[in-house]
């Protein structure tokens, strides 16, 4: 690719994992030496919301609201193969994947290494990844691919309004089936504070930008806060790992031991929607963003619902956060590998021609 193709992914995008790490150290650093200040910020909460931690977390999800566009949604019967491989992945085979793997490691493989409730909160924390589909980073994944950029903006919003109805009973139900009690009162809270409110707030904001019809001051606005979202990303990640501070430097092992199941199901679900598309003649612009998108996860929520459920210190808040830490270079090297492996397709053969 040139270097145009590849300008998506900026600064801060393309080493969002070093910038990740480098929290986590600083996380653990600045919670051992000020444990009586995380303990105070710990204490600012509401109905199990840490107010500090909230503030962020809207920082981190407003800013990818107010790319869905609902006006999209009058070209959902465009191309229904992508479509239909996006939702099926993301809604009825990824969230039973990501539990399964979950209780397969920590209740059986790592049994011995990982005591019984704490593998209880990592499975959660993995569930409510798997439970929630990307929503922001998929348009840097379908640019770095050269896909189909309006069709994606389709995928992320039909998403985005399944997300809203099906989150919170498919997580209960999952956490449930792993038996961990969840309030059903709490999850919906999260659900509306973490998903309802900011994609009203986008919905709002993006009809006050757009009324030219021509979308420029969208692209410019969501450029200008764009850093204020990785930076709310990134200070939640110090607060949360502060909070852990304690518990990893006694067990520094359990980092690789959550990223283990993440990094099984991140490539296991690509495969499957990626050979999908191939085997169903969808074309390269609609297939490799579709696998993408069902590939990655809306971990700015996931890790708002571990806050809100379990607390800032559970295991299932710090399985939400390695998921950050696992999810980049990942997905980058499964872009190199759809680049590579574009002439599969027909549409993707007379690219590499051209």
């Amino acid at each position: 690719m040139s270097n145009a193709d590849q300008s998506p992914l900026g600064l801060f995008e393309r080493y969002l994992s070093v910038w990740v790490a480098l929290c986590i150290g600083a996380g653990v650093v600045l919670g051992l030496v000020l444990p009586g200040v995380f303990a105070a910020i710990a204490s600012v909460e509401y109905a199990s919301v840490n107010l500090v931690v909230a503030v962020f977390i809207w920082v981190m999800i407003y800013p990818m609201m107010v790319n869905v566009d609902f006006a999209s949604l009058k070209d959902v019967g465009r191309k229904p193969k992508g479509l239909c491989i996006t939702l099926v992945i993301n809604w009825l085979i990824k969230p039973f994947t990501m539990a399964a793997l979950g209780v397969l490691f920590f209740n059986y493989l790592f049994a011995g290494w990982v005591d019984p409730q704490s593998a209880q909160e990592y499975i959660a924390g993995m569930i409510l990844l798997g439970v929630a589909p990307c929503t922001a980073m998929v348009f840097v994944w379908s640019q770095l691919v050269r896909g189909d950029a309006n069709y994606t903006l389709v995928q992320v919003s039909i998403n985005d309004i399944i997300m809203v109805f099906a989150f919170a009973p498919i997580a209960a139900f999952l956490l449930g089936v792993t038996d961990i009690v969840v309030p059903w009162e709490t999850l919906l809270l999260s659900v509306i504070l973490y998903v309802v409110f900011p994609l009203a707030a986008g919905y709002v904001t993006r009809k006050s930008l757009d009324k030219s019809g021509d979308h420029e001051q969208i692209a410019r606005f969501t450029e200008r806060v764009k850093p204020f979202s990785v930076m709310g990303l990134l200070a939640t990640v110090v607060l949360l790992f502060g909070f852990q501070a304690q518990t990893i430097v006694e067990k520094p092992s359990v980092i690789a031991l959550i990223a283990a199941p993440l990094l099984v199901q991140s490539y296991g679900i690509f495969a499957v929607a990626y050979v999908w598309g191939y085997l169903w003649r969808v074309p390269f612009t609609t297939a490799a963003p579709a696998a993408l998108i069902g590939t990655s996860n809306f971990f700015e929520l996931a890790v708002a619902v571990a806050i809100s459920l379990f607390g800032l210190n559970s295991g299932a808040a710090l399985a939400t956060v390695v998921g950050v830490l696992v999810e980049v270079p990942v997905m980058l090297s499964l872009v190199a590998f759809a680049n590579r492996t574009r002439h599969w397709f027909v549409d993707g053969r007379a690219a590499v021609y051209q």
